[in-house]
Order: structure tokens, then C-alpha cells, then sequence
């Protein structure tokens, strides 16, 4: 808890004494506006925003760690758990980040991609993905197995594309990356729906 308390003095710009202090008084039942008004002393007179900012982080805090809980809990009943993953697991500081290292062990119904897998067509991927072959058609054609349902080569290569895609959306450092781009770079717009206006009156802010 005492990382938690000093990450979260550095997030919100504030000391860990001040953040130690609000929890304190919240785990008391103290509210909100209790603290920011009565308990200046003890807060080193903290308005009520922070006060709220160090109350939402602690509650995302003791979702992330029941949730962490969880997932360790899954991942060793499976045999999944690698001294690395477990190291990768335990370090996620927010539930998107954890999500995002669980996601590839996640249990999931069947995709295209284990189909493909099903089909034999992991080694193909692997190369691909590695860069290990010059000439992906012609290292697909040596996975041709109609009794498989790989007809061809564009077949085989379709199921490695597969695997692919999946490998790629599931690599947290890739979510990772890309969550920031959609952060910094993505514009949201808004338009109203003809013959709406009655109906849109409330969000005419957004027209």
C-alpha cells in the first residue's frame, strides 16, 4: 500500500502525507465534503477535487488488486503461470495494463485463429512472423493438407494471417501503444440526425 500511496502523491501532484491522510479519514467514513471543510489541518488543506481524485484512485486500486487476485489465481490453475508472466502481471499499475498482459492467456471460445492452429499452421505464422522466410507463398505451399481443409497455399497463408492478427492484437505493448495514439491524436465529432432536433435538444451542446 505504500507504493500505491507515493504513486498516487506523484500522479496527483500532491505529498504522500496528504494522500495517507485522506485515506485515513475516508477508511474512517469520513465524506468528501467532511474532509475538505473540518480536516484542512490533517489534508494540508486539500480541496475537495483532489480529495475525490485520491478516493477514485484508491477504489481502481482495490479493484485492480481483486482483480489481479483473479487472474494469478486462473493463470496457476491452468499451469500458465511463468516466473515472467507472473513478474508482468504483478507490475500492471492500471486494470487496462493488466487486462492487456491476461489477454493472450484469457479463455476464449474459438476464433479463426485456433482454427488455423487446429489446421497446423502456427509453424507458418512463426516464420512469417519472424521474417525467417523470404518467400511466404512458397513456404505455404509445404503446409497443403486437404485433409485439413488447407486446399492451397492462399488457404495456408489466410490461416497464418490469422494467427497473426490475433498475436499482434493481444501483445500489450501494442495495446499499450496504441491506447496512447487514440489518446493524443484522435478527434471525436458529432453531427445531428435530421428531423432529430426534438429528440437531440439535450445534447445540443455537442451539435
Amino acid at each position: 500500500m505504500k507504493d500505491y500511496i507515493k504513486s498516487t502523491a506523484v500522479e496527483l501532484g500532491i505529498r504522500a502525507e496528504q494522500v495517507s491522510a485522506v485515506m485515513k479519514l475516508i477508511e474512517e467514513g469520513a465524506t468528501v465534503p467532511f474532509i475538505a471543510r473540518y480536516r484542512k489541518e490533517m489534508t494540508g488543506n486539500l480541496d475537495e477535487l483532489k480529495i475525490i481524485e485520491v478516493r477514485d484512485r484508491f477504489e481502481e486500486i482495490e479493484i485492480l488488486e481483486k482483480r489481479r487476485d483473479t487472474i494469478l489465481a486462473s493463470l496457476k490453475e491452468r499451469e500458465l503461470l511463468t516466473p515472467e508472466l507472473e513478474k508482468k502481471v504483478k507490475g500492471a499499475d492500471k486494470l487496462n495494463v493488466l487486462e492487456d498482459v491476461y489477454l493472450p492467456y484469457r479463455p476464449k471460445r474459438k476464433t479463426r485463429a485456433s482454427a488455423a492452429r487446429e489446421r497446423g499452421l502456427q509453424p507458418l505464422a512463426d516464420s512469417i512472423l519472424s521474417f525467417s522466410c523470404s518467400d511466404p507463398e512458397n513456404e505455404a505451399g509445404k503446409f497443403i493438407d486437404p485433409e485439413k481443409g488447407v486446399a492451397d497455399a492462399s488457404e495456408a497463408l489466410k490461416g497464418a494471417s490469422d494467427i497473426i492478427a490475433e498475436a499482434v492484437a493481444e501483445n500489450s505493448e501494442v495495446r499499450g501503444e496504441l491506447r496512447k495514439l487514440f489518446e493524443t491524436e484522435s478527434q471525436i465529432s458529432a453531427r445531428l440526425v435530421k428531423k432529430k432536433e426534438k429528440e437531440a435538444a439535450k445534447y445540443r451542446d455537442y451539435f
